[in-house]
């Protein structure tokens, strides 16, 4: 996120897209509200879904599902042509304008229509509304990262900020929602197959020595992993063995059935978790380790707010920290990693995260720190690029709309999109353990249009099977206005009706991300 969470208080007005906030971050759906219902805050909701806060909505535009750089050309188009975009700040801060003034100039109403289903006049009224009652926050979140065009979808929101003027200040900018507590704090630390903590290339030769020394290493590989995605596909070809911490590829990865096969295909197997996930009954060995609550530490949150996190309550059984785990297995392989407490790893990261360099325990335990906080005398940063990019230069993408890489046809004439509920998180790994949340969403539910239930003969209640091209799927639909006609939505929280096992594997070039959000389904009433 480049602005803070609250900072939506000081925006004109919001633009929420690929985010059932309310559903998926209540918190922040809470300030939205605020700033709507008690600050004046236009708000203009973009999505396949009339999502709860659409209701609040000066303008709700439903798009086809993976139509988002059509439309976001189109906002462009039409502020361009009505000379509503900051041109002070284009020229002073930006590069590229010419080239994607050029790019969106085919993007008109009428043919963004074509391509998005959205109504000319209503595309019009909510891009002028974005570029006249500034300044604008983006809001964003899977709904437009998971698709083969994910990287796309976020470098166009960027390209629509900057051509208002609204990256750098108070109650604008881009701003993606996390998925899960402390991913930021992952990809901050290099939980990612391109760089080091920090975000510091692996391929920089001065950062592969910075951190040879400090971790005291000869030298450090110079190539780039594999994601995730990636891991999982060539597992049990050229990956033999694989070492899975704190995730349920089992149940969240795309096409499920040749996830299992791949990772039944391994000769080895480690997952290190707090509970028996649906990945962790496939393993050889299942290493049981602390949560949140039973060790010291910190969570990065998606406002990248670095926050203390104190040890309430022992371990149970032979649960132990993460650190202490990954340590004692170093050590076995021959390497001494150096751990004596949380806040001694603190201690290496700000030695050798420039970004996190003036945050120490001392200062967290008077309150959060936002990144890049380089010093310890530094008040920390919560807004980026204030004045200037630390690029230097924003740069305008022109970017093409492409289709989903998988498209209703004959045989599969509807869309799948994935999501979450309010009730439930991620793969229930924990939210499903409890009696309360299951009693408020117990089963997984087929969300179908009303049209389409007529259609179909189907009924809120029924069961429906729902198949695409690499598996099926029998499950109870609920019927409702919420979707639009020829889509179908399915949360992927449940085990016993694993959406995934139907969703298409295939990647953003870029982020390798799957296309999570959209695959072609056939659907008929169940016997």
């Amino acid at each position: 996120m480049t602005n803070p969470l609250k900072d939506v208080l000081n925006s004109g007005v919001i633009l929420i897209t690929g985010t059932n906030t309310t559903a998926n971050h209540p918190i922040i759906a809470n300030y939205v509200y605020e700033a709507v219902t008690k600050r004046g805050a236009k708000l203009i909701v973009v999505d396949p879904r009339r999502i709860k806060l659409a209701e609040i909505a000066e303008v709700y535009l439903r798009q086809r599902v993976g139509a988002n750089v059509a439309w976001i050309n189109g906002f462009m188009n039409v502020i361009i042509n009505e000379n509503l975009q900051n041109q002070p700040y284009i020229d002073e801060r930006t590069t590229g304008f010419a080239e994607l003034k050029e790019c969106v100039a085919k993007y008109t109403p009428e043919y963004v229509y074509e391509l998005t289903g959205i109504p000319p006049q209503d595309l019009v009224a909510a891009a002028r509304l974005f570029a006249t009652s500034g300044p604008g926050a983006i809001l964003y979140a899977m709904g437009i990262t998971q698709h083969t065009t994910g990287v796309n979808n976020v470098k166009s929101l960027a390209s629509l900020s900057m051509l208002c003027g609204y990256v750098g200040v108070a109650g604008g900018g881009v701003n993606p929602l996390r998925g899960q507590n402390n991913v930021q704090g992952a990809c901050d630390m290099g939980g990612l197959p391109n760089v080091l903590p920090g975000y510091q290339a692996v391929t920089d030769e001065g950062v592969r020595e910075k951190f040879a020394k400090a971790w005291k290493v000869s030298k450090l590989p110079a190539n780039v992993g594999l994601t995730v995605t990636e891991m999982t596909a060539k597992a049990g070809d050229s990956i033999k063995a694989l070492y899975i911490m704190g995730e349920n590829p089992l149940l969240s990865d795309a096409d499920l059935n040749h996830v299992e096969k791949n990772l039944k295909a391994l000769d080895f197997l480690v997952v290190q978790d707090i509970f028996m996930t649906e990945t962790a009954r496939l393993a050889d060995v299942v290493l049981p380790s602390a949560c949140f609550a039973e060790k010291e530490g910190t969570f990065t949150n998606t406002e990248r707010k670095v926050l203390r996190v104190r040890k309430a309550v022992d371990a149970p059984g032979e649960a132990r920290e993460d650190y202490r785990i990954i340590a004692d297995i170093a050590r076995k392989m021959g390497y001494e990693m150096e751990c004596a407490d949380a806040s001694s790893v603190m201690e290496e990261i700000r030695s050798v995260t420039p970004s996190y360099g003036g945050i120490s325990y001392e200062r967290l335990e008077k309150g959060g720190l936002v990144w890049p906080c380089p010093t310890l005398d530094h008040p920390g940063t919560p807004i980026l690029h204030v004045n200037k990019f630390s690029r230097g230069e924003g740069v305008f993408f022109p970017i093409e709309y492409q289709p989903s890489a998988e498209l209703p046809d004959a045989e599969y004439p509807f869309v799948l999109t994935t999501g979450r509920v309010y009730e439930h998180y991620h793969t229930g790994t924990m939210t499903r353990k409890g009696d309360a949340l299951n009693r408020l969403y117990p089963e997984a539910l087929a969300e179908i249009n009303v049209e389409d239930a007529k259609a179909l003969n189907v009924a809120s209640g029924d069961y429906v099977k729902i198949a695409s091209r690499r598996g099926e799927l029998r499950i109870k639909a609920v019927v409702s206005e919420v979707t639009d006609r020829g889509v179908a939505f399915v949360p992927f929280h449940f085990y016993e009706s694993a959406v995934n096992k139907l969703t298409n594997p295939a990647l953003d070039p870029v982020s390798k991300i799957p296309e999570l959000k959209i695959c072609a389904v056939k659907i008929e009433k169940a016997a």
